[in-house]
């Protein structure tokens, strides 16, 4: 998902509901911010609501791209 505000509203409602699929929304399935809120959600509930929420909440993912530069610079 964006980093929108009603984006980053809904992936905190999931992280309190399910906290992998709060993260999951925000970085995909094959991330280790992913399995390590798995982890901690097997673990115990709340320390999996914590991670999901720091992870969630910080700063957002990198755009795509090389090098962290959006596609369209190297065009231009």
């Amino acid at each position: 998902m964006s980093s929108g505000g009603c984006s980053t509203c809904l992936e905190v409602i999931f992280a309190v509901v399910l906290p992998p699929l709060g993260v999951f929304f925000r970085y995909g399935c094959c991330s280790s911010e992913f399995f390590i809120s798995l982890v901690l959600t097997i673990l115990g509930y709340v320390p999996g609501i914590i991670y999901s929420l720091y992870v969630i909440l910080r700063t957002p993912p990198e755009p795509p791209g090389i090098d962290g530069e959006r596609p369209y610079d190297m065009l231009a």
